[in-house]
This record gives C-alpha cells, structure tokens and sequence, in this order.
C-alpha cells in the first residue's frame, strides 16, 4: 500500500448507466492508483450518478495531463463530468461576516491550527466592528458599508473583491444582508451561508427569544449553497442540539452559535474535500 501523506481525489457524475461504476475503478486498477476511500451513489429520481475516489498514484510519472489523456475518452463514453484535486490544492476562500464574531472566529482558528485545508486571503464586511480579528490574522479586511441605495454597487464592489482575490469559495459566516437575485447569480454554487434553525421557525427579529417564549426543546442550525430563495438553498450540513425549561433566551444564544460554528465548518470541509454534489435542488453529501 503506498504511503502519500494526501490523495488525490477524483470526482464524477453522469447520467444513470450500466458500467459507470466499472469504467472508474478499472482504470484507477488498470493505471495503477491505489483506492483508499471511495464512494458512489445513483439517484432513480435525477437519474443521475455521482462517485468520488480518494486514490494514491503508484506509478512514478503520474501526473494530471496523463490521467485526462487516458480516462478522458472512457468518461466521454458515458457522457462523464469529472475533476481532479491534487493533494496540495488549498481553495481560496473569503469569507462575509457582520457584526456576529462567533463563526469568524472559529474558521479563523481551524484555518491556523489546519483543521481547514484552505487559504483566506480576504474578509468582507458591511461593518467596523471585526476588522481586529482580521489584523490579528494578517487577512485583509474590506469595510463596504451598505443602505438599501447603495446595495448595487457594494455588490459590485464585492464581486470586484472575489475576482481580485481569485476566490473559489465564499463564506456567509453571519453576514446579515439578503443578497441580490444578482449577486446570488454571481455566487451560484460557490457560497456557503449559514442560519439557525428553530422549530417551529421564528423569523424576524429577537429568534431565539421567540423561541424561549414558546418553549422549544430543540435549537439548530443549516448551511446551505446560497440561491435566489431566502435560506433555501440546497443543504449541506446540519445540526440539531436538545434544550429544557432551564435555557434561558441567552442560553438558547449561546447553544446556537455552538450549533452553527460546527455545521458552518463541516459544510466548508465537506465543500473542499470534493464531497458535495449539486443534484437539482438537492445536494449529494458523500460524508468522511
């Protein structure tokens, strides 16, 4: 068994086939890469198929253009869209943030301590108040204050940011702004957002306090790809935690934002390690 320190990862789907799952490990077999991990899933609703392999290459003069030479005309077959991560690969991610410093605060420390693979070479902000933790950091931080007048061009001048910067990733870590049909168009399928999740749903203001009133026994959170529909994006993660009659609203707070730090994270990771698939209006989550 080889010994690399990091796979690679091989990533595909394609429409419902016999042989789809035969054409990818027999050339992984046939091209000498080792399978540590892989994983497959064929949806009879979509009629769609997803898999993706975590493999250590064997031969000597492995590399990337060799293996889209060679697998490339035996996905082509069944009609394949596939990729290829390198071990290596650290997405640049940037994160939006508002006043709320609990999710910052924690991808900051998984970034530092490399419980999160990635680079983030940019934190965005409609607000002041955390540019500390980004100087802390040495990350750049963009204050773009916002009003309903002005919500065109500080989207513009987010996007100009993202491209600056050559973001593959946004991270919505509690930035309190409903985007724009626009910039949900800019972001589709490259922005992760996070929320609490309340049963039943307690919108507008105070949530948590709503939620005390009525005695939830239950708070959670959802991190989701961002789209046009208000917190209804496909799901990637979530997480539930059970509460009493002995949460107060500030208890209820705190329970949450434990909630929402480790879903937000688990979503991100999933998101880099190749795990998510978007299927439709759904998503395919090939979990470690």
């Amino acid at each position: 068994m080889p010994n690399a320190i990091k796979p690679w990862v091989f990533t595909a789907s394609c429409p419902s086939k016999l042989g789809t799952v035969d054409v990818v490990t027999r050339y992984m077999a046939e091209a000498g890469n080792y399978v540590d991990e892989i994983h497959s899933f064929d949806d009879r609703v979509s009629k769609r198929f997803f898999i993706r392999i975590e493999f250590q290459p064997t031969e000597a003069d492995f590399s990337a253009e060799k293996f889209d030479a060679a697998f490339g005309p035996r996905a082509s077959e069944f009609e394949m869209e596939w990729e290829l991560t390198e071990p290596e690969h650290r997405p640049r991610v940037a994160i939006l943030v508002s006043k709320y410093d609990h999710c910052l605060n924690d991808l900051l420390y998984r970034h530092r301590t490399g419980q999160l693979n990635i680079e983030i070479p940019v934190i965005i902000s409609n607000h002041p108040d955390l540019e500390h933790l980004a100087e802390w950091h040495g990350i750049p931080y963009y204050h773009l204050p916002i009003t309903p007048d002005t919500k065109p061009e500080q989207e513009a001048e987010i996007v100009k940011l993202l491209e600056q910067y050559d973001i593959e990733l946004v991270v919505l870590a509690r930035y309190m702004q409903v985007l724009s049909p626009w910039m949900c168009e800019q972001l589709n399928g490259k922005a992760i957002n996070i929320h609490h999740s309340l049963l039943p749903g307690f919108k507008g203001a105070r949530p948590y306090h709503q939620a005390w009133e009525k005695g939830v026994k239950m708070v959670g959170a959802t991190a989701h790809y961002v789209n046009n529909d208000l917190d209804e994006g496909p799901i990637i993660t979530q997480g539930i935690q059970t509460v009493d009659h002995a949460f107060y609203p500030e208890d209820l707070i705190s329970k949450g934002q434990d909630v929402e730090r480790v879903t937000l994270f688990n979503a991100i990771r999933y998101h880099i390690e190749k795990r998510v698939f978007l299927n439709e209006g759904r998503t395919v989550v090939f979990s470690s």
